[in-house]
This record gives C-alpha cells, sequence and structure tokens, in this order.
C-alpha cells in the first residue's frame, strides 16, 4: 500500500496510482528529498546516490507531474551513458507517467537512425538518450532542444569516464539556457562539479547514505573462469542451487541463443 509519504509531496492522483499500481510504498531517501524540493523549488539539483537507490522516480515522479501533454516542442531531456540504462530508464517513466498522455522517446546507437528520425518527426515530451546518437541527430537538425524545460544527466560519472565530456557539452549547448538541470552521479570527481559550475545555475545538493541501496539485501559474489569454461561453470550453479531462480545477462544476441539452447 502506498506511504502517505508519496500523498504528501504534492503528486497528482494519476501519479499516485501509477505508483500504486508498480507497488511503490515508502519513497526512497533521494526520492523523499528530490521530489518535493523539484515541485517548489527553481534551484538545479546534484544528486549523489548509488545505483539502486530509485533515481529514476526521483527525477521522473516530479519532471513527468509538472510537463504539459501536446506540446509540440521537446520537454524534457535525460542524457544516460549505456543504451541498456536509456531502455531501462524509458520504460520506467514509461510506467511511472501512468494515464498522462506524454511521448517518451528513447534514443541510442545501435537502433535503426530511420527509424529514429521517423519517431523525431512526432511529438516527443521526454527524451531519453545517449550522447553520441543524439548529436547525430542535433547535428543533422533532426532533433530540436531549444525548448528543453527539463536537462538530467543520470549517472554522470559513467559517462565522463567513457570519455563523453566533450559530447555532454555540446548537447547542453543545444539546450536552452533556461532550463532546469538536475545531475545525478555515485561519486562526485572534480570534473563533474567543473561541469556543474559550467553549465549549472545556483543548485543545491543531496547525499543520500549508503546504508539505503535496495541491493544491500543481496549477496554479491563472482567466480573467475576460463571462456570456454564460463558455460560450464553457469550449469554446475544452477545444478547445486536449490530453488534457482535467476537472471542471465549476456553481451550479445549470440550469447543469449546459446546458452538458451
Amino acid at each position: 500500500m502506498l506511504d502517505d509519504a508519496f500523498k504528501q509531496m504534492g503528486l497528482s492522483e494519476i501519479i499516485l496510482t501509477a505508483l500504486e499500481k508498480k507497488g511503490f510504498e515508502k519513497p526512497t531517501q533521494i526520492q523523499s528529498e528530490t521530489i518535493p524540493l523539484m515541485l517548489s523549488d527553481d534551484r538545479d539539483i546534484i544528486g549523489q546516490a548509488q545505483t539502486g537507490t530509485g533515481k529514476t522516480a526521483a527525477f521522473g515522479l516530479p519532471i513527468i507531474e509538472m510537463l504539459n501533454p501536446g506540446s509540440k516542442d521537446v520537454q524534457a531531456l535525460v542524457l544516460t551513458p549505456t543504451r541498456e540504462l536509456t531502455i531501462q530508464v524509458a520504460n520506467e517513466l514509461h510506467e511511472l507517467k501512468g494515464a498522462k498522455p506524454l511521448n517518451i522517446t528513447p534514443i541510442y546507437g545501435g537502433q535503426s537512425i530511420e527509424k529514429q528520425i521517423k519517431q523525431l518527426r512526432r511529438p516527443n515530451d521526454i527524451i531519453i538518450g545517449t550522447p553520441g546518437r543524439l548529436i547525430d541527430h542535433l547535428k543533422a537538425k533532426k532533433l530540436n532542444l531549444s525548448q528543453v524545460k527539463y536537462v538530467v544527466l543520470d549517472e554522470a560519472d559513467e559517462m565522463l569516464n567513457g570519455g563523453f565530456i566533450e559530447d555532454i557539452e555540446f548537447i547542453l549547448s543545444q539546450t536552452n539556457s533556461d532550463r532546469k538541470t538536475l545531475l545525478f552521479s555515485a561519486t562526485m570527481p572534480s570534473a563533474i562539479l567543473q561541469l556543474a559550475k559550467k553549465y549549472m545555475n545556483e543548485y543545491i545538493t543531496i547525499k543520500t547514505k549508503k546504508e539505503t541501496l535496495a541491493t544491500t539485501l543481496t549477496e554479491q559474489i563472482y567466480f573467475e573462469v576460463r571462456e570456454s569454461d564460463k558455460l560450464e561453470a553457469l550449469c554446475r550453479i544452477i545444478d547445486v542451487e536449490d530453488d534457482f531462480y535467476g537472471l542471465i545477462f549476456c553481451r550479445t544476441k549470440r550469447d543469449v541463443d546459446t546458452i538458451n539452447e
């Protein structure tokens, strides 16, 4: 059942219904601090939070709440370091919006660029994308970010580690100067703070405690094996574990097909 803490944040019934449908109960620390702040304060936000603390809902819920359906312009942009995270964030926002008629579009490399161009000709309220593919569309004049109200840099430290700093700066230079910017990062290296100083207005910093991580409930172990032994090792683990339930992530489609067979 949805906790009163969510109901007291100022979220609409449409959003609260979507949260309840997704099985949300209590907000995490980053959600408790970010959502009310975004809904009531014009300052930019830097959030230091680990993966697994509910960052997507922390920035996604207030953005969904404040956007007006039916706009012809892109209203919000979420930058992510990988295609996997792009898809994950897009799916999460799609579920969080509930019945609110917002168009949410993921843009990433590896997907048909013609299909993306076709999608960009339609109204898009929220774009989630990787820097490289977004730049392709910006340079080809297929994407216009001049009216963007919100820009989110998700896992900013991972984007910097991936060498995307110049790409991020180029994309930010194409956005509305009056936008509200949110930067989320697990760590705060000097390069992130320099980026904030250069591209963010007055901002407030939110830092979560490590003990709020959802992953603390999961034991994490790994086995180092040769490539040729990986499948046998996986089968052995499945054999020795009672009532094995799991998700197996692979690097390529071929790996997925091979393991499935």
